[in-house]
């Protein structure tokens, strides 16, 4: 049997760990826009292109539609909004707290090209937004 090196397998936890604090300070330290009430995290998304699309998927657990809002802007989408506790929550004590809750916002740089904002679904968690290429047949 190999005898693992301790000095790698700590690296390799320090380095774990160091990511994960990057993310969690990402996610909960955000700079707000002017006039707002300041978002306490930023969604993680992703971005997927077709031919003729731009496909951004925003990952918003327990995040109602009406609780969103999805705002064109020069060169970039913002979406912002609110996820609330549950009302369950009133009486509880809680004892771990990973999802992040409060205000949320998320600036989508896009790129060069002229983009039409299509479909806009929110399903299983994740808003899906369709950004269709214009010009492309």
């Amino acid at each position: 049997m190999k005898v693992r090196d301790p000095t790698i397998w700590m690296w390799g936890e320090a380095l774990d760990m160091l990511e994960r604090a990057d993310r969690l300070h990402r996610q909960f330290f955000q700079l707000s826009g002017a006039g707002r009430a300041s978002p306490t995290w930023e969604p993680p998304l992703d971005i997927f292109e077709t031919a003729s699309q731009l496909i951004v998927m925003v990952a918003l657990p327990g995040v109602t539609a009406d609780a969103v809002a999805v705002d064109v802007e020069l060169g970039a989408i913002v979406v912002r909004g609110q996820r609330r506790l549950p009302a369950f929550c009133a009486n509880c004590d809680i004892r771990r707290l990973e999802l992040p809750y409060g205000n949320f916002e998320r600036r989508i740089e896009l790129p060069g090209q002229q983009l039409q904002l299509g479909a806009r679904r929110l399903e299983d968690g994740c808003l899906t937004l369709e950004l269709n290429k214009l010009g492309v047949p």
